[in-house]
């Protein structure tokens, strides 16, 4: 019987708030990770303010303004690199989900497991800008990892 390698989720807490979500965050990307059949992974997590979400925001997609989730996909490694093989960079708005849980009437847990979600299924080629066939595949995988619609299809329920 083969041995899986373990997936690891590295949690930078950087927002004042973090360390309450950081332990249950990590869990939630390991078992999203399984889910998708990844395996000897790592993800790399941050928690942030809207300000700091805001710089990412402006440098790299040149939107002045706070968003919910970026995702930056890792390079991948030269093949037989010992440990294990970086997926990406999740950056979570904790001010962000803070404020859109409280205006849809979900908990801040609920809003995390989405950004969690989306931006790790965006490390992984999924896009939803690609095209309505495109944001479709994305939100049946949101959905799979959540067990409720995510992003995605909540954008799809408005159109």
């Amino acid at each position: 019987m083969a041995v899986r390698k373990r997936n690891r989720v590295l949690v930078d807490e950087s927002h004042p708030q973090a360390s309450v979500h950081a332990k249950r965050l990590a869990l939630l990307g390991r078992r999203f990770m399984a889910a998708l059949n990844l395996e000897g992974c790592e993800l790399s997590l941050s928690l942030v303010g809207d300000p700091a979400i805001r710089r990412l925001n402006r440098t790299w997609r040149k939107k002045d303004k706070a968003t919910d989730v970026l995702s930056f996909p890792a390079d991948p490694l030269p093949a037989g690199t010992p440990g294990p093989q970086p997926v990406g960079d999740v950056v979570i708005s904790l001010d962000t989900a803070k404020r859109q849980a409280k205006e849809l009437g979900r908990t801040v847990e609920e809003e995390l497991a989405r950004y969690l979600a989306h931006g790790l299924l965006h490390l992984l080629g999924y896009d939803h800008e690609l095209g309505p066939a495109q944001a479709r595949k994305m939100a049946a995988m949101e959905e799979r990892l959540l067990g409720a619609r995510g992003m995605v299809g909540d954008s799809l329920k408005k159109t």
